[in-house]
C-alpha cells in the first residue's frame, strides 16, 4: 500500500491538559486510488495532512509511506522521504512570481540535486497533461486562478511522488473551475499511479473520489455512497 495510517493518535498541549487532534485514526489508500476526506473546521483534517506528510509524528500507531514505516527514521531521513516519495498541493499556489510555469516545476528538480535544465521535458509533459501546453513560459500574473492552481498541482508530482496529499484545492475556485481541478486530480492519479488524499469541506464534487471518510472530533469514519 502507498499509504497506509494505523491506529495514529496525536495530541496536542492544551493548558495543563492535552487536546486530541487525532483519535485512533486508522486509513489506507493503495496506488491509483483517491480518499476524499471530508469535516468542518477544527475537525482534525489538517492534522491528518501533516501526519502523512511525516511533518508531525504521531503520539502512537503508524504511518507507512510506500513501503517505509517512517516511526524510525530521523531528521534526514524523513526530509529525504518527502522530497521523494510525497507530493504536497497546498490550498493557495504560492507561486514564485519571477518564474514561468515551466520553471515552477524545474526548481522542484533543483531542490532534489538535478539540474532544472534537464528536468525541463519533464515539466513540459506534466504541464501538458494538466492542460497548460503552450504556456510553459507565462508567469503567473498572466494567468488565471485554474491555471495557477493545475500548476500547483503540476509540481506536486514533478518527483514523480508515490503519495500525494492535497488541501482545500477548490477553496479560491468557483464551481465550474473546481469540478475541472477535482476531475483533473482523478486523472492524474489514475496516470500517475499516486495514493491520492483529498481534504475538503466542499461536498459538492465527491464523485471524483475513490472513497470518501468524514473527520470529526479527530476520527475518521468511512461514509456510504463513495465510489469504488
Amino acid at each position: 500500500m502507498s499509504l497506509e495510517l494505523t491506529d495514529v493518535t496525536l495530541t496536542y498541549p492544551d493548558g495543563d491538559a492535552r487536546l486530541t487532534a487525532l483519535d485512533r485514526v486508522s486509513l489506507t489508500v493503495p496506488p491509483g486510488g483517491l480518499t476524499a476526506v471530508i469535516g468542518p473546521s477544527g475537525s482534525g483534517k489538517s492534522s491528518l495532512l501533516a501526519v502523512a506528510a511525516t511533518l508531525i509524528g504521531p503520539d502512537r500507531g503508524r504511518v507507512v509511506v510506500d513501503g517505509t514505516d517512517t516511526t524510525g527514521l530521523g531528521r534526514a531521513g524523513l526530509t529525504a522521504l518527502r522530497r521523494t516519495t510525497i507530493g504536497t498541493v497546498f490550498q493557495q499556489p504560492n507561486l514564485l512570481p519571477a518564474l514561468t510555469a515551466a520553471e515552477q516545476l524545474q526548481v522542484m528538480a533543483h531542490l532534489d540535486g538535478r539540474p532544472p535544465r534537464k528536468a525541463r521535458p519533464r515539466a513540459l509533459e506534466l504541464l501538458a497533461a494538466v492542460g497548460l501546453e503552450g504556456l510553459a513560459d507565462r508567469r503567473p500574473h498572466q494567468l488565471s486562478g485554474g491555471q495557477r492552481q493545475r500548476i500547483n498541482i503540476a509540481r506536486a508530482l514533478m518527483n514523480a511522488p508515490a503519495v500525494l496529499l492535497v488541501d482545500e484545492p477548490t477553496s479560491a475556485l468557483d464551481h465550474e473551475r473546481g469540478a475541472a481541478v477535482l476531475a483533473l486530480l482523478r486523472t492524474l492519479t489514475r496516470e500517475q499511479g499516486t495514493a491520492t488524499v483529498l481534504v475538503t469541506h466542499d461536498r459538492t464534487h465527491l464523485d471524483a473520489a475513490d472513497e470518501v471518510a468524514e473527520m470529526r472530533d479527530g476520527r475518521l469514519r468511512p461514509l456510504h455512497g463513495a465510489r469504488h
